[in-house]
């Protein structure tokens, strides 16, 4: 093998793993968050969850982003490890598909064989998928360009590396060499080796199958053991991802290898013995890389069918590795998990999960200042100073890991929902601040015993009842993807801003009458102010939510284009709730 031959082969690799990395993550792109709802859906049911798992990987063509997403979502708490064992388990059937898409390259004749053969039709894909990366405005085109790309670039190295390694066909160096692992113990090692170094079971499985296609040296005895090593060697990922994580996740990881382990140690096992009382007579023969796939979804489908049943049993050994040392409390469980980010589609859907948290606690504590205007309580307003802490470092950590997913490559649509999603976190924060105000301003009657006449108390009644409605709508609206409740805010802010007017000019009236005094009018006003911003606040949430779903970027442009376009439809509403918060004497 000379030199040529070798930078030939290396060339092919390069090429090939890159067309995996490019194929993997446009799928990753094009399935968006739905990747993250799927998964979330697991139930305690590990069959569900291997069918799950197997979907997802055959999906992404990656079984490690799989068990890293794994890793990620049980840290994040999302999901418990007993949920995820089912999901590994699937992952490593659905990475067979790999194995069996390249093993389309073994196909050879003419007429309808010959359509099989990714050599004959590659070249088309190529051309498809550059004509819509290139030329179509379209972002999901685009992606579908991707992965064609991504597909001609796997086959195109495979075929480079099996160009380059037909010289080894007559090696009888190469051939000696490859004798050494019909050792099993030999064989599994240099699978999980080359995998590790790799980190992908996909990629080693395709070097594989260009050897043996090429080189006719590959019996089933040399294939066997390097196979059941490559999916020892898959776990490394898995292992590396779970380094800082809790102890949970970091189980995640350990369930996968001891799952391979076990999976490999038992079947080598019984295989050895049946074929030392048979004496197989195939284990000598050479196979091309159908063989390869066949053997390498037998092993999968086996050793999950054989290690289901004890799900609970590979929790506990994952447990009894990672022991909970008394007194040792966990770390605190990080609210987004940077490993997530792996997968951007995914990661957008974790976000506006812990976002629709925030939106909650955020309504909740503005609830509770409202409240507490009515009727003081020092616990409460504990409570509101507390929720407005924690609602600060949700924004931080929602803020910080937002502007990581925006570094990544990510689709229009996906990037408008991060620039809104970081808009409607600041909304909530802000909210949380007026809750506070409020909160100090009840304090403030409290403490100097004072409070507004039975009439002003009426009205600012009426103006609490309008704000926990918009409030209500805006967080609804936001937390469950209603648009048309989201379009239901702004004629109520509307009717918001005309109350704050009116209570204005009626606190002056009574003012001048001497029913109330120059203080309580200062007081009326911080609170008027602040149930105005809170209004507005909550017309910015409802707004973003409607652009995501309308491609509209100008925040007062889409406002004007509203009331214009919808102006019937918005002065009904503005009227219906005109009349329900009217300030009757």
């Amino acid at each position: 093998m000379t030199v040529h031959d070798v930078l030939t082969m290396l060339g092919g690799l390069c090429v090939f793993m890159f067309g995996m990395h490019t194929l993997s993550g446009a799928l990753e792109k094009l399935a968006g968050g739905r990747l993250e709802h799927w998964l979330e859906r697991i139930t305690s049911n590990p069959l569900k969850g291997v069918a799950l798992g197997a979907g997802v990987t055959a999906l992404i063509q990656s079984s490690a982003a799989t068990t890293v997403m794994m890793v990620g979502f049980v840290n994040s708490g999302i999901m418990k490890l007993s949920q995820a064992v089912g999901v590994i388990m699937g992952a490593n059937i659905g990475t067979t598909i790999t194995s069996w898409l390249l093993s389309l390259t073994s196909v050879n004749g003419s007429g309808i064989a010959a359509v099989f053969n990714p050599t004959n039709f590659t070249p088309v894909l190529a051309l498809i998928g550059i004509v819509l990366v290139m030329f179509m405005k379209s972002d999901k085109k685009k992606t579908i360009g991707t992965i064609l790309l991504g597909f001609s670039l796997l086959m195109f190295g495979m075929n480079t590396m099996s160009s380059a390694a037909e010289v080894l066909k007559d090696n009888e160096k190469f051939a000696g060499v490859m004798v050494m692992f019909s050792n099993p113990a030999l064989g599994v090692l240099a699978g999980a080796l080359l995998t590790a170094v790799l980190q992908s079971s996909s990629v080693s499985i395709g070097i594989l199958q260009t050897l043996s296609n090429k080189t006719g040296t590959i019996t089933y005895s040399i294939a066997l053991p390097i196979i059941l090593g490559q999916n020892i060697g898959s776990c490394v990922t898995a292992l590396i991802s779970s380094i800082g994580a809790n102890k949970s996740a970091k189980r995640v990881a350990i369930v996968h290898l001891y799952f391979n382990v076990i999976g490999t140690v038992v079947f080598l096992t019984l295989f050895y013995i049946v074929n030392g009382i048979i004496d197989m007579p195939f284990m000598q023969n050479t196979l091309n890389s159908t063989g390869i796939a066949v053997i390498h979804t037998c092993f999968n489908v086996l050793v999950t069918l054989l290690l289901l049943p004890f799900t609970k049993q590979l929790e506990k050994l994952a447990c009894l590795t990672i022991r909970d040392k008394p007194g040792d409390e966990e770390t605190e469980v990080p609210i987004l998990d940077k490993r997530l980010l792996k997968t951007p589609a995914v990661a957008i859907e974790h976000c506006k999960s812990v976002a629709f948290k925030m939106a909650k606690l955020t309504k909740k504590t503005l609830i509770m200042s409202l409240d507490i205007v009515k009727k003081y309580d020092k616990e409460t307003a504990q409570t509101i100073i507390d929720n407005e802490n924690a609602i600060d470092i949700y924004e931080d950590k929602i803020g910080s890991y937002i502007l990581q997913v925006a570094s990544k490559d990510l689709s229009v649509a996906d990037s408008q929902v991060v620039s809104n999603l970081l808009h409607t976190i600041g909304d909530l924060e802000r909210i949380s601040d007026h809750a506070v105000n409020i909160k100090e301003t009840a304090e403030e009657m409290f403490d100097k015993k004072i409070k507004f006449s039975p009439a002003a108390e009426k009205e600012v009644g009426i103006m609490i009842d309008a704000l926990t409605e918009i409030l209500d709508k805006a967080i609804t609206a936001f937390v469950t993807v209603d648009i048309a409740k989201a379009k239901e805010v702004e004629p109520l802010e509307d009717v918001i801003d005309a109350l704050r007017a009116e209570l204005k000019n009626r606190h002056v009236q009574r003012l001048r009458d001497g029913i109330c005094t120059i203080e309580l009018g200062f007081i009326l006003q911080d609170l008027l102010t602040n149930f105005e911003r809170v209004a507005d606040h909550c017309s910015n949430v409802a707004v973003c939510l409607i652009q995501i779903k309308e491609n509209s970027l100008d925040t007062h442009e889409y406002m004007t284009e509203l009331k214009r376009l919808e102006k019937s439809e918005f002065m009904d509403e503005f009227n219906k709730y005109k009349e329900k918060y009217a300030l009757r004497d």
